[in-house]
């Protein structure tokens, strides 16, 4: 009995172990087979200065006033009309308080338009850091092959980009079938109700359907995900939704020579730790699972017979995804502790104590969810809990097997060769979202190389953006024109 009993293990691991070699033989590569194309010639010099010379302003976006370095956008303005004569004299441009909408007018009045976005503002400097920059922040400092400053990265250089991209075809007489326009709003980092929001009513308003969108988003890795050497271009189909929810307690205050049995910090505090530990589930479906299922068949060794047997090792992947914030923040929608006040004197008890919660939301969860989440997890009556303003929804999936999709893959893999192209959630919020209402098929991608050491650069110290790799991004933006005017006729 026994050795029938070991037979029937030896057997089944056998069967088990060639389904496993099977799935992991049979899986083959989604990567669309394109000729990569030659280097389009441009003034490496010239270009990079104009770049650098649009980080010299700024353009800090205020959320309570617009009107916050106004005169900052005005001198940008200036400058972008200067740097970009052709564009300017070619393209119209409709003012929409500190943000530009542009239209690049299309020979055929039939082919649908697509859009093109960027913002003009950046995110402060961090007070007290200013010292840690090796080159000044706001110099617009060409040096050591990088363009340094803030908004190199985030986002002016996909706006300078764009610009030369239209600069660089007006000049060799192009024209693009379909319409293209150029969407620049100057309060995206303070959620582009002013920019944006308004950008996307004015088309509406005018029955514009867009054939797609591309906004800034996900990057061109390399080294960040593990088990594969080549550089990884994620294209956002979709982004995460935001809410922070206000919690407060009160209760009588006094004096701490006689504190009672419950306080308010002590509810606070007990309320944050168990919405710290009890997360909302994650789930290894949907866009986090194409994801992986397109990066897969490009991986070796172990990690690619895992991945190729998710069927199996399901479980063990999503646990082992968990561990790191980034690919935790994919499959889940996360909670994070964000404000907390209560107190102003060592021997008071206050008789109040708030705290922010901050959540971002993946495809498939919903804003009505968490605060259910929320009142759940908390289940202390003393705890109100109230949804703050500015909340939004995760944004729609934008489709995959669709040619709008298939037309920013192929020009990602033919100027950035060597890179594995896959589908992706930003985990941020763009402007983008705003335009869900005049499109189906809402990108985001940043034609941006980035390595591991390059990350803490977002919104960090020291961003900056390689000159090689500038030029690349022009040329991303010059060759998206050229392929999407050749196939807008057949959509």
């Amino acid at each position: 009995m026994l050795k029938r009993i070991l037979w029937t293990v030896l057997v089944l691991v056998a069967v088990l172990a060639a389904v496993v070699a099977w799935n992991t033989v049979r899986l083959s590569s989604r990567q669309i087979a394109v000729k990569p194309v030659a280097p389009l010639a441009l003034e490496r010099d010239a270009v990079a200065a104009r770049l650098a010379g649009a980080l010299t302003f700024r353009t800090i976006s205020d959320a309570a006033s617009a009107d916050t370095n106004a005169e900052e956008f005005k001198r940008l303005h200036a400058y972008l009309e200067q740097a970009f004569p052709r564009l300017h004299a070619t393209l119209r441009r409709e003012m929409i308080g500190h943000s530009m909408l542009y239209t690049w007018q299309g020979s055929d009045p039939q082919a649908k338009p697509a859009m093109w976005l960027a913002h003009q503002d950046v995110v402060p400097v961090a007070p007290g850091t200013e010292a840690d920059w090796q080159q000044p922040p706001f110099g617009g400092v060409v040096k050591d092959g990088f363009v340094w400053g803030r908004g190199s990265w985030d986002d002016k250089g996909s706006l300078i980009a764009q610009m030369e991209a239209v600069e660089t075809l007006l000049a060799a007489g192009y024209q693009p079938r379909a319409t293209l326009y150029l969407g620049f709003g100057a309060d995206e980092e303070v959620g582009g109700q002013r920019g944006a929001v308004e950008i996307a009513k004015l088309l509406k308003s005018r029955g514009v359907k867009l054939d797609y969108v591309l906004d800034e988003g996900m990057l061109v890795t390399q080294g960040i995900m593990s088990g594969i050497a080549k550089p990884v271009a994620l294209i956002g189909v979709a982004e995460k939704g935001y809410a922070s929810v206000n919690l407060s307690v009160t209760t009588a205050p006094g004096h701490s020579s006689m504190p009672p049995q419950k306080t308010a910090i002590g509810a606070m505090s007990a309320a944050l730790a168990e919405l710290e530990r009890k997360q909302m589930p994650a789930e290894f479906t949907g866009v986090a699972r194409e994801m992986f299922d397109t990066i897969a068949p490009e991986m070796a060794g172990a990690n690619r017979v895992v991945l190729s047997n998710l069927w199996l090792f399901g479980p063990v992947v999503r646990r082992q995804l968990e561990q790191g914030p980034g690919t935790n923040a994919i499959m889940r929608t996360t909670t994070a502790l964000t404000v907390v006040h209560a107190g102003n004197k060592d021997n008071v008890l206050p008789g109040r104590a708030d705290a922010v919660v901050n959540f971002r939301l993946r495809p498939g969860d919903t804003v009505a969810g968490v605060m259910e989440h929320v009142r759940q997890v908390v289940d202390n009556q003393a705890v109100h809990a109230e949804l703050e303003a500015g909340w939004s929804e995760p944004s729609p999936v934008s489709p995959v097997a669709s040619a709008q999709y298939g037309l920013i893959n192929r020009t990602i893999r033919e100027v950035f060769s060597d890179a594995v192209v896959a589908p992706g959630i930003v985990i941020g919020a763009t402007d983008a979202r705003h335009y869900q209402g005049v499109s189906d098929h809402v990108y985001r991608f940043s034609p941006v190389r980035a390595g591991k050491d390059d990350l803490p650069r977002f919104h960090g110290t020291n961003e900056r953006i390689g000159v090689d790799n500038y030029l690349e991004a022009v040329r991303f933006y010059v060759r998206l024109a050229k392929n999407g005017g050749a196939s807008a006729a057949g959509r």
